[in-house]
């Protein structure tokens, strides 16, 4: 029973990563906020925006990333799979290059934390790390900034920010994907009185 708990102790930052992945990658709405392509609900999405425009990566690539999305919500809405060409129409991506980038730089907390919660979730695949969890973080402090602190102004309720409750499910998955090696704590704790005596002990011996 002990050995069970500890192996499930072990996995469970595999699990709350790959949890986390599919929540990304098929870009389960978690806020609702402005970006160059109109209104974002995904890291992903704002994410992809911004790599359209900056033409950092190659179109196919962000295409790829943005596809397994398409198909869930294509399914889920009309039971009818996005064609792969007219991908960027679904996002409102075709004229993004023209697009103001003030929008991004109003929100670079949301920006910056897309672009760490898109890359954790690729790389927590692999090995689970603190990347998604920093991105999270930077995500919820601007949209609360923005919420509450009013930073920028947003006059137009139509895009007003939202948060949805599986933002709060994105958070505890990206927490508990951080690894933490309970043995290596204890034996620092444990390491620090030890080494005292033997100071002083060397000390006495100068003298």
């Amino acid at each position: 029973m002990a050995s069970s708990a500890k192996g499930w102790a072990r996995n469970f930052p595999s699990i709350a990563s790959r949890v986390y992945f599919f929540l990304i990658i098929l870009q389960i709405p978690l806020f609702r906020v402005p970006c160059r392509s109109g209104m974002c609900t995904t890291p992903l999405q704002v994410t992809s925006s911004q790599l359209i425009a900056s033409e950092v990566f190659p179109v196919s690539i962000v295409k790829g990333l943005l596809y397994p999305g398409a198909v869930i919500d294509g399914l889920i809405k009309n039971m009818t799979v996005p064609s792969w060409n007219n991908l960027l129409n679904v996002y409102n991506l075709t004229d993004v290059k023209e697009a103001s980038p003030i929008t991004d730089l109003q929100r670079l907390e949301v920006l910056a934390g897309s672009y760490f919660a898109v890359a954790g979730a690729l790389v927590g695949i692999l090995k689970p790390g603190r990347m998604s969890m920093f991105g999270t973080l930077l995500i919820i402090w601007g949209l609360v900034k923005e919420g509450i602190l009013g930073k920028p102004v947003n006059t137009d309720p139509t895009t007003a920010i939202f948060v949805y409750p599986t933002m709060l499910i994105a958070l505890v998955c990206a927490f508990f994907s951080v690894k933490y090696d309970v043995k290596k704590v204890i034996r620092s704790g444990s390491a620090g009185p030890i080494a005292k005596p033997l100071q002083s002990s060397s000390k006495s011996k100068l003298k």
